[in-house]
Parts: structure tokens; C-alpha cells; sequence
């Protein structure tokens, strides 16, 4: 009966029309981009031709139209001369709001979220992503029912309804209601079995890559790895989870995943629905955040990106910023200021593979805060730890003292953890433990 329901891209889309951009930027709000460049970015990726922009500056956003009525007659002079078939805000609306201006414009309009949707629908490809811009998609539609569907009139009767007068919106919302809640629930199961594959490389360091859309981070990836995971210059190029193995110069094989870009107001719906493809970031020993130094909103691009790192509860993890595209950068005063702005930042080029010493060094020291030297004395039959010592950490050296074997080893803090041993003796040679793991181990048998 209701199709639509049950089709992932059920936003409408942008793709083959000609749009009109409009921000509404409140003067408490400062950005160094230009104030739409990012929207026809986004707009661009959705497949539609921009033919015009416009912006205006207030205290407010109006209640009824979130434009000003002048700016909302100007904007219907615009759509109406270039003959746009949608309008395209920069900010969020209201349903309200978005059924006042289609009014006043008698074209399509469509907010920041929407269209962020409309573009993820577009580029999902597994399973696991197409259920979670469903998602996303429906709690989002859920309230704009009445402005989406044009059968509201039609009363519905019959078998299983509550009696003559029901309203086909009442029907819908049901039915949209029970398909969020089995997303919801499958996506739950997807999510448990995303830790469990996570969980299961425990025996590997991990590295994950995040950072704003379009900052660079597969063509890193390939560069390090030999990925081969497809580039593109758009944004949300990359919306599924990949990790592959990255061997690090001095110091062995590491997985290194890429992970979906993020941007500035990331819609909530968004991120609630990718937390299974957020879980390598997560779990990671190591962030890596990559930046792009040719972008002239860099500086916002890295606090967004801090921002969420914050809404998914890992922004206190270990991080490596990650200044990319130097390359690109107009001027050197430019990247001087950057680099001056974010002392610790290692500035590298993907594309051109310049800087990747630097970033192999830090990244193997900031690996190596999460070890600890350690003296282990155990029983001279004990092969079984001792083979274990050897696998996950370095043995530096060996004696026997009274039948008594002393390996002096360096190894990682999550590992020495689960050394469970009645008859083994553990001393840390380092006074402290490295600046963020603490004291706290779980004890596991060695398995």
C-alpha cells in the first residue's frame, strides 16, 4: 500500500535540478568560508546545478519563514528568474517553516539536513549503510508527514482499521513508526557484531582516520596501504568503513581504517545511525585526524570535527592531527599559520606522499606510550607465557635465576592485563604509567 515506506531514499532527491542556496547567518556566528561555499559543495554532490545564492545576517532567524519577509520576496524573485526547481537552505528547518516557504515560493525547499540525507541515500552501498540512512531518513520525515504526502484527504475503512475517519497521514505515521523500530533493531544486531569483529583484531594496534569530508583521508589510506579504495574530490565520497593493513617502518604491521567524514552540524540522526561504522574509531589505540591545510575554513573544519568526536564520546582518545593537501595551500605564510596555530600538527601530502617519515615516526612514538617495561619472573615451565610474552610484546632479555626464569620485555598496557598467574611476578621498570592508560587492567587468563 505504501511503498515508500520501505525505500531507503525516500527524501526526495535534489539530483538534475536547478537550485537557489540560502543561508541564514546569525551575527553571533563567525566562519572564514565564504557563506554558501560549502553548501554548493554539498549542493553540487546531490547532482543538482546551482543557478544563484543568497544570504542574509540577523539577530533571529524569523519564526514563520526563518528568512525576513523582504528576504523572502528578493528569494522568490531569484527562483522565479532563474526558473529553479528547489531552494536549498544552510540551515536546519522547521516543518512549519519549510511548508511556509514552499507557499510563498511554490517550489521545493529543502534544509541542511535533508540535503546531508539526500546525499548519503545516494552514495550507501553496503547493507549496513543503506539501513542507517533509512533510518535517519524516517526519523527525519516523521514529522513533515503532512507536508510530504498530498493523499491526506483520502479516509481510510475496512479490516483491521479503527473505524471510518481515519486519515491516511495516521496510517502512514504507524506504519513509519514500525519501520524505525525495526531499523532500529536490526541495526542493533549489526552493531553487536561490528564489536565483536572489532574486539576480535584485538591482538593487532589499530589506527583510525577521521576528519572533515573531502580532507583526504582514503587517498592517505591507499598511500600507506595500497587500499585501493576509490577517491573522489566530492564530499562523503567515503560513507562505509575499510581498514587494511598498514606496515609502519620500525615497527611492524598495523590496521589502519577509514572511516565517513564528518562536517559542521553533522545531523544527531546521522550519527546515531553510523555508530556501528563509527565503532573502529572507537575501539582505535590511535586517531589520526586529517585536515585540509588548502581549505580556507580549516580552523572551523577541525573544531567541527573535534565537535563530534565529542557527541560519539571518544574526544579524549589519542590524537594525531594531521595537516593535509600542503601541497595545495595558495601561500606559505598560509600553512605557516596553520603549523604555528597547531604546533604538533604533522603536515603532510597524500597525493604527492611528502611527509610520511614524520608521520610513520609519530605515530610508532605515540603507539609506544601505550607500552610498558616490564621485568616478568614465572616458572622455567612456564613456555606457555613465555610464548605469549613473545608474540604480543618485545623480549629484550632472558636469565634464570633458581629455577626461576626473569624476561625482561616491553609490552603493550592491554596485554600485560590479562596476565593471570598465581606462580608469575610482574615489575614495571617504568616509574609511571604512559600519560592516559592508567593503572587499570582487566584480568583475563592468557588465552
Amino acid at each position: 500500500m505504501l511503498s515508500h515506506v520501505k525505500e531507503p531514499e525516500r527524501v526526495q532527491s535534489v539530483a538534475s535540478e536547478t537550485a537557489v542556496l540560502v543561508r541564514v547567518v546569525q551575527r553571533n556566528q563567525a566562519f572564514i568560508e565564504e557563506p554558501v561555499e560549502e553548501l554548493k559543495g554539498l549542493a553540487t554532490t546531490a547532482g543538482t546545478q546551482v543557478a544563484a545564492s543568497l544570504v542574509q545576517r540577523r539577530e533571529v532567524p524569523d519564526r514563520a519563514t526563518y528568512l525576513g519577509r523582504g528576504k523572502v520576496e528578493e528569494l522568490k524573485q531569484v527562483v522565479d528568474s532563474h526558473g529553479a526547481d528547489v531552494v536549498i537552505f544552510d540551515n536546519d528547518l522547521s516543518p512549519a517553516q519549510t511548508r511556509n516557504l514552499e507557499k510563498a515560493l511554490g517550489v521545493k525547499v529543502i534544509d541542511r539536513t535533508e540535503l546531508i540525507l539526500d546525499i548519503f541515500a545516494s552514495r550507501a552501498r553496503t547493507h549496513e549503510a543503506r539501513l542507517a540512512v533509512e533510518l535517519a531518513q524516517l526519523e527525519y520525515s516523521l514529522p513533515r508527514l503532512k507536508r510530504m504526502w498530498t493523499h491526506l484527504s483520502r479516509l481510510k475503512m475496512g479490516v483491521g482499521m479503527r473505524g471510518p475517519g481515519e486519515k491516511q497521514l495516521e496510517v502512514d505515521r504507524r506504519l513509519v513508526e514500525k519501520r524505525i523500530h525495526d531499523l532500529r533493531s536490526e541495526l542493533k544486531v549489526i552493531e553487536a557484531r561490528k564489536q565483536r569483529q572489532v574486539a576480535a583484531r584485538r591482538d593487532h594496534m589499530t589506527v583510525s582516520l577521521v576528519g572533515y569530508t573531502n580532507a583526504g583521508k582514503s587517498t592517505l589510506m591507499n598511500a600507506l596501504t595500497e587500499a585501493g579504495v576509490v577517491v573522489e574530490n566530492k564530499l562523503f565520497a567515503t560513507l562505509d568503513t575499510r581498514t587494511r593493513r598498514w606496515q609502519l617502518p620500525n615497527w611492524g604491521p598495523v590496521l589502519l581504517s577509514d572511516t565517513v567524514g564528518f562536517i559542521r552540524d553533522l545531523p544527531h540522526r546521522l550519527i546515531a545511525s553510523f555508530k556501528a561504522t563509527l565503532e573502529e574509531a572507537r575501539r582505535a589505540d590511535l586517531l589520526l585526524h586529517v585536515a585540509d591545510a588548502s581549505n580556507r575554513a580549516v580552523y572551523d573544519q577541525i573544531s567541527a570535527v573535534y565537535a563530534v568526536l565529542e557527541e560519539i564520546g571518544i574526544e579524549e582518545k589519542h590524537t594525531l592531527l594531521v595537516i593535509n593537501k600542503i601541497d595545495l595551500v595558495a601561500s606559505a605564510s598560509t600553512l605557516s599559520g596553520i603549523l604555528n596555530r597547531y604546533p604538533n600538527a604533522i603536515p603532510i601530502s597524500a597525493e604527492q606522499r611528502t611527509g610520511f617519515e614524520q608521520l610513520a615516526h609519530r605515530v610508532s612514538d605515540a603507539l609506544s606510550q601505550t607500552f610498558r617495561d616490564v621485568d616478568v619472573e614465572t616458572s622455567i615451565e612456564n613456555g606457555r607465557l613465555m610464548a605469549y610474552l613473545a608474540n604480543y610484546g618485545e623480549v629484550l632479555s632472558k636469565r634464570y635465576e633458581d629455577g626461576r626464569a626473569i624476561i625482561h620485555c616491553r609490552i603493550p598496557q592491554k596485554y600485560l592485563g590479562r596476565i593471570n598467574d598465581p606462580d608469575t611476578t610482574i615489575r614495571l621498570r617504568d616509574a609511571e604509567p604512559p600519560a592516559g592508560t592508567g593503572d587499570e587492567q582487566t584480568i583475563e587468563e592468557v588465552a
